[in-house]
């Protein structure tokens, strides 16, 4: 027999649990009725949206990969290539529900270097247009493209990032406002790498199909990159606490944090450059290898700056670690981007990668000014000239790279 209090607690669970039953019915009676018959005026066509979330070009021919963005369910009934009408062949039929997909299989002869136009059309009446502007064939799976991917990580994220780790025993020797200085042109480079990264995943994201939501997902996805960052700078702090000083504790903390949010970005950029060469643009993906190699030497600089200020002692194979944090996941960016691109998941790790640098920039501004005037110390000359010329030197090399 049930004491008093624990009736009261199955009353209480059975009142806060019955709404969201209901509110589960009304949803699983939206979600299997046909919408077309309960919800549409008589007379009304039906919304048809479909796009285009990967074209794959082998020698069989051309697989398009199409999703159904619209509320009402889409029928395939022809497939144009270059204006001319060709057999095809659906993965899961030519009828494709709200969200479904379907890849269809067109045994077209293209032709390497030329441009191609596939054109859907529903049943309806409704066309949908795809342009390949160069048509190159897809790069697939093997031990020797991981290989290719790998190295171009390696020259894009690893090694620039250990090239510029190599200035630790210069900045050990720097006065306070010298460190201030590199502090601060840090938190410059960081800037630019967030408002940089936030114009590419937001504009990625408009790119999405509606119903994926894309800005609310960066937006979203941004800020839990932010607090989970905040969550592990505490868990750090708590961890290193009674082996080191309070002072070396932080700068440790920091430097993580640093290479962490560094890593998250550069994750970014090889899902960039492994996506294009996944699409055909050669040429685009080896000018996003020059331009991120060049704007990466100085992110060594960021996540050993913090050390040099706080005269932390610092062996060899940590420095090694810290490269590695933040060089490494190019590789596996280019690896995600080369094999198994996705519009969805280059905006989700866009927005990690901002959020995490969002709070690396507030870790560093916090150490920067201590227990000074926020605003006098951050208007101070060593500061302010820090923050310009880290601007100015990824504006730059962004320049290099044509954006």
């Amino acid at each position: 027999m049930m004491s008093p209090n624990q009736m009261i607690v199955r009353n209480n669970l059975f009142l806060a649990l019955l709404p969201l039953v209901l509110l589960g019915c009304v949803l699983a009676l939206l979600v299997w009725s046909p919408s077309t018959e309960i919800f549409q005026v008589p007379g009304t066509p039906p919304v048809e949206q479909l796009t285009f979330q990967r074209v794959v070009l082998d020698d069989d021919g051309i697989v398009a990969t199409v999703l159904n963005d619209g509320p009402d369910s889409v029928t395939i009934a022809q497939v144009q290539v270059d204006d001319a009408f060709w057999m095809f062949e659906a993965s899961n039929g030519q009828v494709i529900g709200h969200l479904g997909r379907t890849a269809l299989r067109i045994p077209y002869p293209w032709i390497e270097g030329e441009a191609h136009l596939l054109r859907v059309l529903t049943s309806t009446g409704a066309t949908f247009e795809y342009v390949i502007s160069v048509a190159v064939e897809t790069p697939k799976p093997s031990v020797r493209l991981f290989g290719v991917f790998a190295l171009i990580g390696i020259y894009v994220g690893v090694l620039p990032v250990a090239i510029g780790l190599l200035w630790f025993p210069f900045l050990a020797q720097l006065s306070s406002r010298s460190m201030d200085f590199l502090l601060a042109l840090t938190v410059g480079l960081l800037v630019f790498l967030f408002v940089d990264g936030s114009h590419d995943g937001l504009e990625l994201a408009t790119a999405l199909p509606e119903s994926f939501q894309g800005a609310t997902l960066f937006i979203v996805a941004t800020a839990g990159a932010f607090l989970l960052l905040e969550a592990v700078s505490g868990w750090l702090r708590v961890r290193r606490y009674r082996s080191t000083t309070e002072s070396s504790n932080s700068a440790w903390v920091l430097a993580v944090l640093i290479a962490i949010g560094i890593g998250l970005h550069n994750f970014a950029e090889g899902l960039a450059i492994g996506s294009a060469f996944a699409l055909g643009e050669a040429t685009f993906g080896i000018l996003l290898i020059v331009g991120f190699t060049l704007h990466n030497t100085t992110e060594g600089l960021a996540i050993v700056a913090p050390l040099a200020r706080a005269h932390v002692p610092v062996r060899v194979i940590r420095l090694i670690q810290l490269g590695l944090i933040g060089g490494l996941p190019t590789i596996a960016g280019a690896w995600l981007g080369g094999f198994v691109y996705s519009p969805v998941w280059s905006v989700f790790f866009l927005a990690c990668g901002v959020g995490a640098i969002g709070q690396v920039v507030t870790q560093v501004t916090r150490q920067i000014v201590g227990t000074k005037s926020v605003v006098g110390e951050l208007a101070s000359v060593p500061v302010l000239g820090g923050l310009v010329t880290g601007c100015a030197v990824m504006y730059v090399t962004g320049m290099i790279v044509g954006g």
